[in-house]
């Protein structure tokens, strides 16, 4: 389920991170200048077509499909799920699942993931400007929450 994407541009590109060679994954335009700190933005170049580099040991996280042009961790409003393993980051953005917080409710018999897909289903979701991935986050719980189960 991809609950915000609004466009076909997304998907698996054929362009591979300049810094580690792991495709990419395109992102829209809005997500970089939704998450990028104001000094990463001025050199951000909107002519460009951006993907996400989900390797979690590269420290890209955006680059540029067709030039040299990358963003890394640091120059991000926030943390990357994909690249930070802290249990206080975001698994899902737009309603603060952090790793901590799905793990306790999984623990307490509680189902995260039926929580964010009836926000989901309500409209409510941004992850377009709030997720990193520039898409939707449920993948992400899902298997987070398949690993919690697993231990």
């Amino acid at each position: 389920m991809d609950c915000c994407a609004p466009t076909n541009r997304e998907g698996t590109i054929k362009t591979s991170c300049p810094h580690c060679g792991q495709n990419g994954r395109r992102v829209p335009l809005v997500t970089l200048k939704s998450l990028l700190k104001p000094a990463a933005l001025a050199t951000l170049d909107p002519e460009c077509d951006y993907a996400f580099c989900p390797n979690p040991s590269c420290e890209t996280v955006y680059f540029a499909s067709d030039g040299p042009l990358t963003f890394a961790v640091g120059d991000l409003k926030v943390p990357v799920f994909q690249k930070d393993s802290d249990m206080d980051v975001p698994v899902c953005y737009c309603f603060d699942w952090t790793r901590k917080r799905i793990m306790q409710a999984v623990r307490q018999g509680g189902n995260p993931l039926q929580e964010i897909k009836a926000h989901v289903q309500a409209g409510r979701c941004g992850c377009e400007v709030n997720n990193p991935q520039g898409a939707c986050c449920m993948g992400n719980v899902a298997e987070f929450i398949r690993q919690v189960n697993v231990y």
